[in-house]
């Protein structure tokens, strides 16, 4: 008979050979003590934690909904879901959530396999690997005001592409002010975060262990088919963090667009940010509120899926 002590319950295990069939027995006293003492004793740590999350998020989440059902904050009228109805009928709104809709749709992707692809080519024995590291990561390093005067000089009408174009016999193209400007937009925000995402897959793809890598190229010695049915299945978690991080950073592409462009840039790079700062500095906390909600409720629906693929996706290498 084996006995084993796990969180403070024994075990006695009867069948060796199937061992999920435990018996449990009762804590004594002095276990159920223990486990009372080390629960208070983790509380305690977890109080200033909890105090900070609920004082910075949680409050102020529950003051943005009791916003969104009041027709204003000084009458407090309850209405409903007459603030939604109307952020949704809203010509401004529907803009801006189409603008950053398609951003994502766009931006994300590219950043995950774009930078998926650079990890896998610097894990290989390439000459001058950790110089080109600190090459993808030094935009990590550089202040946004730096950033956006780099592109400033590069994307404005009389910049250098601009004069690369006209030495080709080409006319300028004003980018910041055209249906170009989301390509300007969409470079500034892979070169921003590539370095990051190629890090995470660098530590993922640290993870896999070497003797599976083996026995799988034994098994298949195509590098493609090893690299979809091993790596990509071990890398499902990284995947989904690095999907999850790139979708939160081009929700808050708006920092980069408002020093290139202002309150009211074209149209095209019109997100939901530009339209929850100028709500904000119009003090129409209800379209502010209601929008916030909407994109929150959006956002976790996407987040569910995405877990819910990585889950069924990644379950095979669990088991």
């Amino acid at each position: 008979m084996i006995q084993y002590m796990q969180a403070g319950i024994y075990y006695d295990m009867k069948n060796k050979e199937n061992k999920k069939k435990v018996k449990k027995y009762n804590l004594s006293a002095y276990g159920r003590k223990m486990a009372r003492k080390e629960r208070r004793k983790d509380s305690l740590f977890l109080m200033p934690s909890f105090f900070g999350v609920s004082l910075f998020y949680l409050v102020p989440f529950l003051v943005v909904i009791v916003y969104s059902v009041e027709d204003n904050p000084i009458t407090k009228n309850y209405v409903g879901i007459t603030n939604f109805v109307k952020i949704l009928q809203n010509d401004a709104f529907k803009l801006a959530a189409a603008n950053t809709f398609k951003f994502s749709l766009v931006a994300v992707p590219l950043a995950v396999v774009i930078s998926l692809l650079m990890a896998i080519l610097l894990d290989q024995s390439i000459p001058l690997a950790s110089q080109f590291r600190t090459i993808f990561l030094s935009p990590m390093m550089v202040p946004v005001a730096s950033v956006i005067l780099v592109f400033r000089v590069l994307f404005d009408y009389n910049g250098a592409f601009n004069g690369i174009i006209r030495f080709f016999g080409g006319t300028n193209i004003d980018w910041l002010k055209s249906d170009y400007a989301p390509l300007v937009i969409l470079a500034l925000f892979l070169w921003k975060n590539l370095g990051y995402n190629m890090i995470l897959f660098l530590a993922g793809l640290g993870t896999i262990p070497r003797e599976m890598m083996e026995v799988a190229y034994l098994d298949s010695s195509n590098a493609l088919k090893l690299f979809f049915i091993v790596k990509i299945r071990y890398l499902s978690p990284t995947i989904l963090f690095v999907t999850i991080m790139s979708l939160i950073n081009s929700f808050k592409i708006f920092r980069e667009v408002y020093l290139l462009s202002g309150n009211y840039p074209h149209g095209s790079v019109y997100t939901l940010q530009h339209f929850m700062n100028n709500m904000f500095d119009s003090l129409d906390y209800q379209k502010l509120s209601s929008a916030a909600i909407i994109m929150c409720f959006v956002m976790v629906i996407i987040i569910g899926i995405l877990y819910i693929l990585e889950n069924k996706f990644g379950k095979d290498m669990e088991d």
